[in-house]
């Protein structure tokens, strides 16, 4: 249900020892990393709303791409294509 999903959001994205925006960044890297692109879309712009910055998600995506490769590059720009 919508309910859950919110509820397994708050829980696993919510406040705590690290900031929302900062869990959600990890998120996105992991989602680039794997080949999700929609993924990273939903979690670009989940940050962006949680008060990342551009550059912050583009360092997120720096590390990732240092540890899991060139294919992390390809899926972030898929995902990121159309953020505004």
């Amino acid at each position: 249900s919508t309910q859950h999903l919110n509820d397994v959001d708050g829980l696993i994205y919510g406040d705590g020892a690290l900031p929302r925006k900062l869990k959600l960044l990890i998120a996105l890297a992991f989602d680039a990393a794997h080949g999700a692109a929609n993924g990273v879309r939903a979690l670009a712009a989940a940050a962006l709303q949680a008060g990342a910055t551009k550059q912050e998600i583009a360092e997120a995506l720096r590390v990732a791409y240092h540890l899991a490769g060139v294919g992390t590059l390809y899926t972030a720009s898929q995902g990121l294509k159309d953020l505004p």
